[in-house]
């Protein structure tokens, strides 16, 4: 199956300069029918916004895609994760902050579930907590993500990756 590869603008502020790219590690994380997000609630540079997203972050230096993957995800949602495959590669960008994105998304089914291991800013700025939803209740708080500018970027970049999940996972059956 063709991976996912899509380049998304920032529409929702204006460009000025984009002084960075940052290399991203996301996941659809799944367990039986059951997909597991992060919730967010910040007030900080992108405005007041709560919204959910796709656990992940940057990369480190020399540090492999597999498992940077692994490490956000023990990280941000307590778990441990078999890769079942690339989803592919969104590049996306957030002027507000002048920055290029380039997320790498993978399909993990949960192994076992632990402590996470959060940075202080997701706990006291971004007050991350993990939200386990079923496909169509991921669709439609996506749609309501919409409500704000930073979701508005969130929801273009996942939904198409969330389909591309379940499509993969529809023809595993």
């Amino acid at each position: 199956m063709e991976e996912l590869n899509m380049s998304l603008e920032d529409n929702e502020w204006p460009f000025e300069y984009t002084s960075h790219d940052r290399t991203i590690a996301r996941a659809i994380v799944y367990l039986e029918d059951d997909f597991y997000f992060v919730k967010v609630d910040r007030d900080d540079d992108f405005g007041k916004a709560s919204y959910i997203e796709t656990s992940g972050g940057g990369v480190d230096i020399d540090e492999a895609l597999d498992l940077a993957i692994k490490r956000e995800l023990s990280e941000e949602l307590g778990v441990e994760v078999n890769i079942i495959s690339k989803i592919g590669i969104v590049s996306d960008y957030y002027n507000q902050i002048h920055r290029h994105n380039i997320n790498h998304y993978f399909l993990c089914e949960i192994k076992s579930f632990g402590n996470k291991h959060m940075t202080e800013d997701e706990i006291n700025l971004w007050h991350l907590s993990t939200i386990k939803l079923k496909y169509e209740e991921a669709l439609s708080l996506y749609e309501k993500n919409r409500d704000t500018k930073i979701g508005r970027l969130i929801a273009n970049r996942e939904v198409p990756v969330l389909k591309k999940a379940k499509e993969i996972l529809d023809n595993m059956k």
